[in-house]
């Protein structure tokens, strides 16, 4: 068994993380052989390949496992999340002339980390940045949001949001901040072409003061609709998908 591991658990998730490579993985756990469906099959056979050891045991067992979360049949028992140094993304970023940095600013929430995470790499970041207090890290529940995405990503904790900005500041990025405010404008009226970063606050209370100051831009989602509440996953992918259009 891996010291101090964890599980991972859903399809995807599992699937991912095996062709990331990026963990150690030693045990996986499976219904009965006889009724694996095609997708199980391949995880099955993959572990086999890698010489990981294979349980076989019912839904029940797999509830109390992963705590009840939607593990599709499948967890698999890994070590915990390979972090990257923050100078990795501060170099990476450096080197990209079109790089894009995501700041999530005490989000708590593996939903919608996760949700955020998956689009991210749908997108193509070079890095995201997240504190290591008071905000929710990349859980298995944050994995299983994400359909595996965060095995892809470079992510990395970090004491203090602002000294960090400041730091991808100096290697050359254009932070925008969503949030409300008479300093913000629609998201669209904003250039994201270039190397740039992105930060995203925290539900309900949004981004904070401090890192809000260190923001180059503040920009916002239009809500002619008058439900002025937009999930803070929603707001982050339609603002990541508007760079990606920016950039093509």
């Amino acid at each position: 068994m891996v010291s101090g591991g964890e599980w991972i658990y859903g399809r995807n998730p599992v699937e991912e993380a095996l062709a990331a490579g990026r963990r150690t993985c030693t045990e996986v756990i499976l219904p009965p052989f006889d009724t694996l469906d095609d997708q199980l099959r391949r995880i099955h056979d993959e572990c086999v390949a890698r010489r990981i050891m294979i349980a076989h045991k019912d839904r029940h067992e797999l509830d109390k496992l992963t705590h009840f979360g939607h593990h599709q049949n499948v967890a698999l028992k890994t070590t915990g999340y390979p972090y990257v140094g923050f100078e990795d993304i501060v170099r990476a970023a450096h080197d990209d002339e079109n790089a894009l940095v995501l700041v999530l600013d005490h989000l708590e929430d593996p939903q919608n980390v996760g949700a955020i995470l998956r689009t991210a790499c749908a997108v193509g970041v070079t890095g995201v940045v997240i504190p290591e207090d008071r905000a929710c890290g990349i859980t298995p529940a944050a994995v299983r949001a994400s359909a595996g995405g965060t095995e892809y990503l470079k992510v990395a904790h970090v004491v203090n949001l602002p000294r960090a900005i400041d730091d991808l500041k100096d290697a050359g990025l254009w932070f925008t901040g969503l949030d409300w405010g008479d300093d913000s404008k629609p998201y669209t009226e904003v250039d994201f072409k270039g190397p740039v970063g992105l930060v995203v606050g925290a539900e309900g209370s949004g981004i904070s003061r401090l890192v809000r100051e260190k923001c180059d831009f503040i920009a916002h989602l239009p809500m002619p609709g008058g439900f002025e509440s937009l999930n803070a996953a929603t707001a982050a992918s339609v603002t990541l998908y508007e760079v990606l259009r920016q950039r093509r």
